[in-house]
């Protein structure tokens, strides 16, 4: 990922204020139970919104991303509302942390950015190895449809009167891989617009690939679900979520 996230942590929060995050917290009590006192592992935690909502319900959040700049943005939103969160600069697949932790997630497909396969395995294994017995890890990935199909379809352009971008996308070098390549363009006070571009690298696997690399890291599987809901993945599915237990 590097610098892919450099110039977009100032604009981030604005643009994903669609993703329901809270949802996310009722997904990890469902796998966990009640948050009050477990020590969380929040993987690409960028801008720290998730791992604050993990604080609030009591966890011990430790948040791990490769962006410094995302990682500036979460430390000040956690100090702004007193949460002690601990954040960590770190690629997922050489996380390197002391302790261990009763869950972790990976959210809002940030896997998608590790794009070797063996990358992707070493991250399995490194969380396998810091969750307790009984440790949950939650994520989320694209589907091999949303890369192949969906992202296809680009152009794709958003202007909410302050931040404006066109995406463009190309197929990628790997199979179920993408390309993005962004231009912002940010409204100031001035009403002049800065422009600022961004290209982004995402690889998925199917649903197959990731259970075989987590029964190998030694996970359990326990549940497979796609697009928010509580139902299994279908051809035409964007996002499958995986819960597996050590």
């Amino acid at each position: 990922m590097n610098d892919s996230y450099t110039h977009f942590a100032s604009v981030y929060d604005e643009l994903m204020d669609d993703i329901p995050y809270d949802q996310y917290v009722e997904l990890a009590e469902e796998a966990m139970g009640p948050l009050q006192g477990k020590r969380l592992l929040d993987i690409g935690c960028g801008t720290g919104l998730l791992s604050v909502k993990f604080a609030k319900k009591g966890a011990a959040v430790t948040g791990l991303d490769l962006s410094a700049d995302m990682l500036a943005v979460a430390s000040e939103r956690a100090s702004s509302l007193n949460l002690e969160i601990s954040f960590i600069e770190q690629p997922m697949e050489k996380m390197d942390i002391p302790g261990t932790f009763d869950g972790a997630v990976i959210a809002i497909d940030s896997l998608n950015y590790v794009k070797e396969k063996e990358d992707v395995a070493q991250t399995f294994r490194k969380i396998y190895d810091l969750l307790v017995v009984g440790g949950v890890l939650l994520f989320d990935v694209h589907s091999t449809y949303k890369t192949d199909d969906v992202f296809m379809e680009a152009p794709f352009v958003f202007d909410n009167g302050r931040i404006a971008y066109i995406w463009q996308t190309e197929e990628g070098d790997e199979e179920h891989s993408v390309y993005s390549e962004l231009a912002f363009f940010v409204r100031n006070e001035s009403g002049m617009y800065r422009r600022f571009d961004e290209v982004h690298y995402q690889r998925t696997f199917d649903t197959y690939t990731y259970v075989e690399m987590l029964n190998e890291a030694g996970f359990t599987i326990e549940r497979i679900f796609a697009d928010w809901e509580d139902e299994p993945p279908h051809e035409e599915s964007e996002r499958i979520f995986f819960q597996v237990r050590k």
